[in-house]
């Protein structure tokens, strides 16, 4: 082929590459060993036969008469650098190599016009994705996953996926959980194997446990050198046999579009983690095989309850003079006629820590969180009650519904009903179909005391209880009740607001009174660490899903869980996420202090060596504030909510006063 035939790519100045020295360069997407030595220039293929290792990161030897050679830095093999061949001609050895051009100041190499992509095993399954609704990836590019990542850019260079590369694994891993439990949809994160697919294991284990849709996809050596100790070589499906509902290699011989929808109809289905190993060399196989799609392949999950169960439903309902609803998670998508049956009965409804914000705590209605992150007006009327309607909860330990009062509980999945202790009446049924079955049957007993009218004077009495708190505040910093009133007056009232593990969790379940917010949390694994990350999962959601277009995202942490991923803020800068973080910052783990004097323990590593955090989110390009002063914490949240991307307030808080 003449030089006119080929594209000339530049790859640098002349004053990139001294004399007598060797560079790796890139031309399109091959890489290039660029050497400058006796006044020429030449360009070979960059990767060493013997074991890949990269030349331009060698160096240029002298031969004894002067003969200039390429020597790799792995081994020491040599090449001509303008023939590209070794010493003694050995056969099969040489390297391929290109003309270069000096254009004034420029250097240009030459390469044949670029072949049309040839479509591998990883298209025909990133196209699968697509088509089951993946529309967000995070994760981190590396050796192992280089094929797939590359079918992945493809898609997101079409429009049909986004990546977010973030700087730890265990990030991405939060963060789809976050993206599943908010909408019900998986997103993926992408690693590499070894350590790159381990580190994703917390944040799965949070996505198992609280039933988020999530798909892992993970790099792996290639399958010549399974097992027997090679570089990052582990037993991957071992490995994720307990995290995972499926977790399946993806081999030569796969059926790469069906395993694919098989891993996206598992995590919908069964609400759980999906697994796919990607050995190296599979993923970048030719296929001509078509994408698979969702349809004809998900049936309509709708469990009604028994004709016996509705009668004995009704009958208790209409003989209990002071019925109550608590209400989790699991309740989200059916909250409107949740309230609505709530409504008709005149009955408080109390809220799981989890399921916080389901019903709006503005709503006369509400009756706020039960349990240990929760209200005295929760706790005051489950102690009242002669009849607990349990809709969508798992009955935890945090929780503490009282067993000992008659309980309608109601799940879809069978396995959760009087799974820890019998009920007066378990029923298996699809919340909204109890619902729909028990509105025109359900009646307010004629002597029932007016609720309602009790939950508007309970409500009053624990927000002077709230406000009379102010007086504890001392100068040893900010009481937390500070934060969380003001957070309840400015906070958007369509805002998605994650929140962390630790003291400032217990505070914000007491205090923010929520009026339409949705609040993300890790429920049942409790990992510290969660918030921050969970905003990013979020805030992609606010970008793929028009039902979540437009909304704020917060989320709050305390010193110690914003410590556990604080290079994410990072991450927020590069894609411009519009996400306040609120970090409650009291040098120490509150938590775990607290838990150390109640158990009579000594106070004992729980303190911590922090950086100024409001100078850290300048520095990584954020809007950042601190504020030592109750008084400013309003402000100082108004101006970081109106910044159009990450926002970090820092409040300098008193440990004790939670």
């Amino acid at each position: 082929m003449s030089d006119t035939d080929l594209d000339w790519i530049s790859v640098g100045k002349t004053s990139d590459l001294p004399e007598g020295r060797v560079k790796t360069v890139t031309a399109r997407t091959v890489s290039i060993c660029l050497s400058h030595f006796d006044g020429q220039w030449a360009a070979m293929d960059n990767h060493c036969p013997h074991q890949g290792g990269p030349l331009g990161e060698g160096s240029i030897e002298r031969g004894v008469e002067g003969q200039c050679w390429i020597r790799c830095p792995w081994h020491g093999w040599d090449f001509d650098p303008i023939t590209g061949a070794p010493p003694g001609g050995h056969e099969d050895t040489g390297q391929t190599t290109y003309p270069v051009e000096l254009r004034e100041e420029e250097i240009f190499v030459g390469l044949e016009p670029a072949a049309p992509h040839e479509r591998t095993v990883t298209d025909v399954m990133a196209e699968t994705m697509v088509n089951w609704g993946v529309k967000t990836v995070f994760g981190m590019v590396g050796h192992s996953n280089l094929g797939l990542a590359d079918a992945i850019r493809l898609q997101t260079e079409a429009g049909n996926m986004s990546f977010i590369g973030i700087r730890h694994e265990g990030a991405a891993a939060f963060a789809a959980s976050a993206y599943g439990k908010l909408t019900n949809t998986p997103a993926a994160c992408l690693t590499i194997a070894g350590p790159g697919a381990t580190n994703l294991m917390t944040g799965l284990w949070d996505a198992k446990v609280d039933r988020a849709p999530v798909l892992a996809l993970t790099g792996q050596v290639q399958t010549q050198v399974f097992g027997p100790g090679a570089f990052q070589d582990i037993d991957l499906h071992s490995a994720f046999q307990a995290v995972s509902r499926f977790s399946q290699p993806v081999l030569t011989t796969s059926d790469h579009a069906e395993l694919v929808s098989l891993a996206c109809k598992n995590a919908l289905v069964e609400r759980d983690v999906a697994h796919l190993i990607f050995p190296d060399d599979v993923q970048t196989i030719s296929s001509d095989a078509p994408a698979a799609k969702p349809e004809g392949r998900m049936g309509r999950a709708v469990v009604k309850p028994g004709d016996e169960d509705v009668a004995a439903a009704v009958a208790m309902i209409n003989a209990a003079k002071r019925p109550i609803f608590v209400i989790g998670h699991g309740a989200w998508e059916v909250r409107a006629p949740i309230i609505a049956l709530a409504e008709a009965l005149a009955a408080p409804v109390l809220t799981t820590f989890k399921g916080k914000g389901v019903i709006p705590d503005s709503h006369p209605n509400a009756a706020g969180v039960l349990g240990r992150s929760g209200t005295p007006i929760a706790s005051w009327f489950m102690n009242e009650a002669d009849l607990i309607i349990s809709l969508g909860t798992s009955f935890s330990n945090h929780t503490g519904i009282e067993r000992s009062k008659p309980i309608i509980q109601v799940d879809y999945e069978r396995m959760q009903l009087g799974k820890f202790h019998p009920v007066a009446l378990p029923v298996w049924s699809e919340l909204g179909a109890f619902c729909a079955a028990m509105t025109p049957l359900a009646k307010r007993h004629a002597d029932a005391p007016d609720q309602i009218a009790e939950l508007a004077e309970r409500w009053q009495i624990w927000r002077d209880e709230k406000t009379s708190r102010m007086a504890e505040e001392t100068d040893k910093g900010v009481h937390s009740f500070a934060v969380f009133d003001a957070l309840s007056r400015v906070a958007p009232l369509d805002a998605i607001i994650a929140v962390d593990v630790g003291n400032n969790t217990y505070s914000f379940g007491r205090y923010f009174e929520t009026k339409g917010q949705r609040v993300l949390m890790s429920g049942y694994l409790g990992s510290i660490g969660f918030g921050f990350p969970a905003a990013m999962g979020a805030w992609a959601a606010t970008r793929d899903l028009d039902a979540f277009k437009g909304r704020k995202v917060i989320s709050i942490s305390g010193d110690g869980g914003f410590g556990q991923y604080p290079m994410e803020l990072t991450t927020a800068v590069k894609h411009d996420m519009d996400i306040t973080h609120i970090l409650l910052h009291n040098g120490e783990l509150g938590k775990i202090s607290k838990e150390q004097r109640a158990g009579e323990w000594p106070v004992w590593e729980t303190g911590l060596h922090n950086p100024s955090f409001a100078a850290f989110a300048k520095i990584c390009g954020a809007h950042g504030q601190k504020v030592v002063n109750s008084a400013d914490v309003e402000e100082a949240l108004v101006t970081a909510l109106a910044v159009d991307g990450p926002a970090l307030v820092e409040i300098m808080a008193d440990p004790e006063l939670i």
